[in-house]
């Protein structure tokens, strides 16, 4: 697992550049042909973390209900955020993955509730989800790529 761990991390400090290398206003931009923006796909991947790990073993998110509400899937951006607000998305970028981590050898994910995918893949226990998060990461960090041409 600690190598699961170490490719979410990695995946979290190239998501961080985002923040030093493109302003608020490229950050909330949605170009023509996208759904959502840059500033979106990270608070998705932090609010999907939190709801295929935690909420599949059935333990309390480390982000708001509103946050969640805001980034779970399904949603696109319905207003530009705020530096503030921004901000915010920045500061769960590593504490979420970090507890994370510790949680996982402290023993403390000790059910998983199994479940299907979007994309057909069964998560059947905690380390499928971690797993399958490096994945989610993935698909996200490729449409902000795609999204970052066209700012």
């Amino acid at each position: 697992m600690e190598n699961e761990f170490r490719i979410t991390r990695t995946s979290r400090e190239i998501y961080d550049r985002f923040f030093d290398n493109y302003s608020l206003e490229q950050l909330n931009k949605i170009p023509p042909g996208f759904n959502n923006n840059l500033i979106w796909n990270i608070g998705h991947i932090i609010v999907s973390q939190q709801i295929m790990i935690y909420g599949g073993a059935g333990l309390t998110l480390m982000v708001s209900d509103e946050l969640a509400g805001k980034y779970t899937r399904g949603t696109k951006p319905e207003f530009d955020l705020t530096q503030k607000e921004v901000d915010e998305i920045r500061s769960l970028l590593y504490s979420p993955v970090v507890r994370t981590e510790e949680d996982y050898y402290n023993r403390v994910f000790t059910t998983f509730t199994e479940r299907k995918t979007q994309l057909g893949f069964t998560l059947s226990t905690v380390e499928d989800a971690i797993a399958f998060n490096n994945y989610h990461e993935g698909i996200h960090l490729g449409m902000m790529m795609s999204i970052r041409k066209f700012l």
